[in-house]
């Protein structure tokens, strides 16, 4: 599968095209609108997330409620491009344009990116450049997540630290009713106590927090990725769509940080076989998943985890010093309008993008034109794993 996004921060519209999916997958608004409503959620968002009531509109690939195996094109509107059509308008004419951005916000694309295109007006680079983008892919990851459901893999995200603030150790899946009731989805009510102090804390100074978050997928099959191809690897793909998002900065599988200070045999996780006696089917099993879920960059069969580190998102309305790039005099960074963190939501869209690298890892090793044939080969998949 493929995607390609397109659109501006305050422009019309959004746009997304998917290739490759499967036909036969029940696909409809119920699928994607609630995913684009968390990725506007959490407690530390600014004014942006009011104006906008993100939803999606199917403008082809799907008849009847199925994808038909075509194209599928996605598209959710801007409706704060109402306030920007003469400052985003692609006619000639009207320059400088109004609101244009030429002092530099230390930690965005804006300096380098106006360098590598040649721009002045700075608007030019960050309205592609803006976290707005992330509707669009978490519009994408929701039909991959949907997709994935159906082949019995289920995901989960939320949040292990923000602004310094840890929530408690361990993830239970019995949680996931808590943390998606949650505003900083966390579980751990104390904790999320103590970090909404810490935003409010930093609203007031003008500042900005991050965080790290966690997400984790269960029902995965053995054998996702390869061993044989470095761009094939699993580990590589899902930490090159980890960092391509805005203000992710790292990404471990499982505790890689913390199992690097110790030795292999606190690290690696012991195999057993598990007969078939009890009636359960039987199979190969680990007592501890400190790989978090990969070996070798393959999926080994147990939960996937993937940690990120987030930071500070860059626009702070306490703004750092910098340099307007047409006068070249010092300056206090431009501000937009923004939020004092994100971390919750960018769970969301970390669980979104995971998810279509997870799919698309599917596709590659089951294949199938419809979601049936995809279905029974992954069932036949299963049922190899547990009598090798």
């Amino acid at each position: 599968m493929r995607f390609l996004t397109a659109g501006e921060s305050h422009g019309p519209q959004l746009t997304a095209i998917i290739e490759g999916l499967p036909s036969q997958l029940r696909l409809g608004k119920a699928d994607i609108d609630p995913w684009l409503r968390k990725r506007q959620g959490g407690y530390g968002r600014g004014r942006r997330m009011v104006i906008e009531t993100d939803e999606v509109q199917i403008v082809s690939g799907v008849r009847a409620g199925r994808t038909t195996g075509a194209p599928v094109t996605l598209i959710i509107a801007n409706k704060d491009h109402r306030n920007w059509t003469e400052i985003m308008a692609p006619e000639e004419g009207g320059e400088p344009r109004k609101k244009a951005l030429t002092d530099a916000r230390p930690g965005h694309a804006d300096l380098a990116g106006g360098i590598k295109y040649r721009h002045k007006d700075l608007r030019d680079v960050l309205e592609r450049a803006s976290a707005r983008e992330t509707a669009a892919r978490v519009a994408v990851g929701s039909v991959a997540l949907k997709l994935l459901g159906e082949l019995g893999v289920q995901g989960a995200n939320h949040v292990v630290s923000l602004g310094g603030v840890e929530a408690r150790e361990g993830f239970d899946w019995n949680d996931l009713e808590a943390i998606e009731e949650s505003d900083l989805r966390t579980a751990d009510q104390g904790a999320a106590e103590r970090m909404r102090e810490r935003i409010d804390a930093a609203k007031t100074a003008g500042d900005t927090l991050g965080g790290i978050l966690e997400v984790r997928f269960r029902g995965l099959p053995v054998g996702l990725g390869s061993y044989a191809h470095y761009d094939r690897k699993l580990d590589g793909r899902i930490a090159q769509v980890c960092l391509s998002l805005q203000a992710m900065k790292g990404v471990e599988i499982g505790r890689a940080f913390d199992q690097a200070r110790i030795p292999g045999s606190l690290v690696h996780d012991a195999v057993r076989y598990d007969s078939d006696s009890g009636g359960s089917g039987g199979g190969y099993a680990r007592d501890t998943n400190r790989a978090g879920g990969l070996e070798a960059g393959m999926t080994n069969g147990e939960e996937l985890i993937v940690r990120v580190a987030m930071k500070p998102i860059a626009t702070l309305m306490t703004p750092l010093p910098t340099v307007n790039v047409v006068t070249h005099e010092a300056a206090d960074a431009a501000r937009e309008r923004s939020d004092t963190t994100a971390v919750p939501a960018a769970g969301v869209i970390l669980q979104s993008i995971i998810g279509w690298v997870l799919a698309d890892a599917m596709l590659e090793k089951f294949g199938g034109d419809t979601l049936p044939e995809l279905q029974e080969r992954l069932k036949a998949a299963r049922a190899y794993e547990k009598a090798y």
